[in-house]
């Protein structure tokens, strides 16, 4: 069976992309298009010196801007004061009063839990805002 180097490239380039979706790393598929660049080459009939220069430059432009991209986006909080992986990060507690060891039991969700104060933060009675989830216990802050 005779291939031709742009049928070659259009399969390394479906393959990159089966192996992108198996791993879920999406500078693979960066790397695919780098690819598919090579079998455009290779289909305006340019050189294999060509052909692969064009699918390296490709590749590593899409791949370093999709790099550059991902370095500027603002990090996430960790996932212990995610409240986009913790339902409670955020709501609002009393707590009536505190023990010396600074934490307190407060009925919160239909059960009592454990709350420990944030660092900084005064001991009174109030209002407060989980501000983390460690273990079973809530980190609170207070509500100002």
């Amino acid at each position: 069976m005779d291939l031709n180097p742009a049928t070659v490239w259009w399969v390394v380039a479906g393959l990159a992309v089966a192996a992108e979706l198996a791993t879920g790393t999406f500078y693979l598929l960066m790397l695919a298009v780098g690819l598919a660049a090579g079998a455009v080459a290779a289909h305006l009939g340019l050189s294999g010196t060509a052909q692969i220069v064009s699918a390296a430059v490709v590749g590593g432009i899409t791949t370093g801007l999709w790099y550059l991209k991902r370095a500027s986006a603002p990090k996430s909080p960790p996932v212990r004061e995610n409240a986009d992986v913790n339902i409670d990060i955020g709501e609002t507690l009393h707590v009536d009063a505190w023990g010396p060891d600074g934490t307190a039991r407060v009925p919160y969700r239909g059960s009592t839990w454990t709350v420990r104060l944030a660092p900084g933060a005064a001991t009174s009675a109030g209002l407060y805002k989980v501000s983390a989830v460690e273990g079973n216990w809530l980190v609170v802050s207070p509500l100002a």
